[in-house]
C-alpha cells in the first residue's frame, strides 16, 4: 500500500510525538559527550569505534555525520529516515574484529552492544531535557522510551529485547555497569581523551566547561572509572545552571532554541497538509 503524503512527511514520529519534542532542543546536544563516553564503556563499542571510525583523525567530521544520520531518522520524511537506517545498518554490518583487551571476536551487530548504545541515547536525552529544559512526568518519559523502541529494532536490536519500561531500561543499564559488562578499558580512555579534548586550540579547562552538562549527567561509577574529578561544589554549580536554564529557555526564540532539522520537518508537514502542534 502506498504511503500517504502526510505520513511520508511526518516520518517515523511526527508532530505531537515526544521524540520531536525532546530531540528538537539544541540544549539536549549538550549531553552528547555523556552518551559517547557511556557507549565507549562497552568494550565492543569501544573496539568498533577505535578500529573502524575516524574519531581520532576527524572528530568534527564524524560528529557531523553522526548528527546528520540521527536527525534524518528523527526528523526526516519516511523515505529519508528509512534510507538513514539502511546506511547505519550497512556500516554496522562491516564492523567486526577482535577486542584489544581479550582477543575475542566482536561484531557491531552484537545485540547487547546495540541495546547499550540505544539505552545511552534514550537515557541521556531524557536526563538532560528533564534537568535543563523542563521536568518530565513518568508518563512522558515512558512515551519517549516507547517511541524509541521502534528505532532500536529497525537498527538491529532483536524484537522484544528492549526492556518495556524506562525504569526497567535504567535498571538494566545499572546492572551492566555493576556487573562489569560495561567498564572503562584502556581503549575507552583513549576515546574519551579525544571526545573531551578534540583540539589543543582551547585549554583543557575550557573544554571541561563545555562538557559540564555531559559530565554532570554521566553515571558516578563511570566518572570514577574515567578518572573524571567531581565535587559537591561542581554539582551545586550544575544545579544552579539547570535552574536558570529552565527559567530562561522558554524566552529563547525557536530559531535559536530548536535544531533546524525540526523546523524543516514542521514546514514539510504543513506543506503536506498536516498540522503542527
Amino acid at each position: 500500500m502506498p504511503v500517504r503524503p502526510a505520513d511520508e512527511a511526518a516520518g517515523l514520529f511526527g508532530p505531537g510525538s515526544m521524540s520531536w519534542r525532546i530531540d528538537r532542543e539544541v540544549l539536549v546536544l549538550a549531553g552528547g559527550s555523556c552518551a559517547l563516553l557511556m557507549q565507549a564503556a562497552h568494550p565492543v563499542v569501544a573496539a568498533g569505534v577505535a578500529q573502524h571510525s575516524t574519531y581520532a583523525t576527524d572528530p568534527v567530521g564524524r560528529l557531523v555525520r553522526t548528527l546528520t544520520s540521527s536527525y534524518d531518522v528523527i526528523f526526516g520524511s519516511r523515505s529519508v529516515a528509512d534510507a538513514a537506517i539502511r546506511r547505519v545498518n550497512a556500516i554496522h554490518a562491516a564492523v567486526r574484529g577482535r577486542l584489544p583487551e581479550s582477543g575475542d571476536a566482536y561484531s557491531a551487530r552484537d545485540p547487547e552492544a546495540l541495546l547499550w548504545v540505544h539505552a545511552t541515547l534514550v537515557d541521556t536525552a531524557l536526563r538532560v531535557y528533564g534537568c535543563f529544559v523542563a521536568p518530565l512526568s513518568s508518563d512522558e518519559e515512558q512515551a519517549y522510551h516507547h517511541e524509541c523502541i521502534r528505532v532500536a529494532e529497525l537498527l538491529g536490536v532483536p524484537a522484544g529485547a528492549v526492556p518495556p519500561t524506562i525504569g526497567e531500561l535504567r535498571a538494566w543499564m545499572a546492572g551492566m555497569i555493576e556487573s562489569g559488562r560495561v567498564r572503562v578499558t584502556p581503549t575507552a580512555r583513549e576515546i574519551a581523551e579525544t571526545v573531551l579534548y578534540p583540539s589543543r586550540l582551547l585549554p583543557r579547562l575550557a573544554w571541561d566547561a563545555a562538557h559540564l552538562i555531559s559530565l554532570a549527567t554521566l553515571p558516578d561509577a563511570l566518572r570514577r572509572q574515567y578518572g573524571i574529578g567531581w565535587s559537591a561544589a561542581r554539582q551545586r554549580g550544575v544545579q544552579r545552571i539547570a535552574s536558570t536554564s529552565r527559567r530562561v529557555l522558554p524566552l529563547v526564540p525557536r530559531a535559536i532554541r530548536h535544531v533546524p532539522q525540526s523546523r524543516a520537518a514542521e514546514r514539510r508537514v504543513r506543506q503536506a497538509g498536516g498540522t503542527v502542534g
